[in-house]
């Protein structure tokens, strides 16, 4: 298990945790879906975990969402069709629009479109290159129904335990109709619950890694506290 620090592959840390274990524990723990994404593909653009992300897919009892390198309508297929529950699409949604239109057809509300910014302008390739595209635009441009959500990065705050980029989400919430779920910061309950008022403008949900792996948040008691909170 590794995360990055601000999407920087030279300030990766490596959790040594085993992800099959650390899945189960998760389910154990109360969750329905879980977050993935193949760092290494991100960069390259080829599946590099497939068999792992698919034994975890067939063995642990959950939805999961995957993202990495994910640029080919088989890929999408290879993915969604062996148990992964909805793939994301990031560098393919900008540079590849016309692989949208055609997994959208084929994958109805299975396709997720990520958004991970820098200054509020795109990033892609593993957040390596930063494009003149605004989150926002980019944003609008997949406001469709057979979208089943955005994923939006702040990537200045991902893996930095220093809270949810709050106004740019915002931002991003009041420009789309369809679910947002945010990503990037989260370093504790309190970062969770002043999210709840924004569930109103549409989000969905709120990805937590770092946090939960350096014992910030106790998975078991922060899905509670949301069920009990809604």
């Amino acid at each position: 298990m590794v995360r990055l620090f601000q999407g920087r592959y030279d300030r990766e840390k490596n959790y040594r945790l085993a992800p099959l274990e650390v899945a189960k524990q998760f389910v154990e723990a109360g969750a329905k879906l879980i977050h993935l994404v193949d760092l290494d593909a991100a960069r390259t653009g080829e599946p590099q975990q497939r068999d792992l992300i698919l034994k975890l897919a067939k063995e642990v009892n959950a939805e999961f969402e995957l993202g990495g390198g994910i640029r080919t309508i088989k890929i999408i297929a290879d993915y969604l069709e062996n148990g992964v529950s909805r793939v994301i699409l990031g560098t393919a949604a900008h540079r590849d629009p016309n692989l949208v239109e055609q997994a959208l057809k084929k994958f109805p509300r299975r396709i997720v479109i990520g958004i991970d910014a820098k200054e509020g302008k795109v990033a892609i390739s593993g957040w390596e290159e930063k494009t003149g595209t605004s989150a926002v635009e980019l944003a609008k441009r997949y406001d469709r129904p057979e979208v089943r959500a955005i994923i939006y990065t702040e990537i200045e705050r991902d893996g930095t335990l220093q809270g949810p980029a709050i106004k740019s989400l915002e931002e991003i919430l009041k420009a789309v109709n369809i679910p947002v779920i945010a990503s990037g910061g989260v370093s504790g309950i309190p970062d969770l619950t002043a999210l709840l008022p924004y569930e109103k403008l549409g989000l969905e949900g709120v990805i937590v890694g770092k946090a939960i792996y350096e014992g910030k948040i106790n998975l078991k008691e922060a899905i509670q506290m949301m069920k009990d909170e809604l």
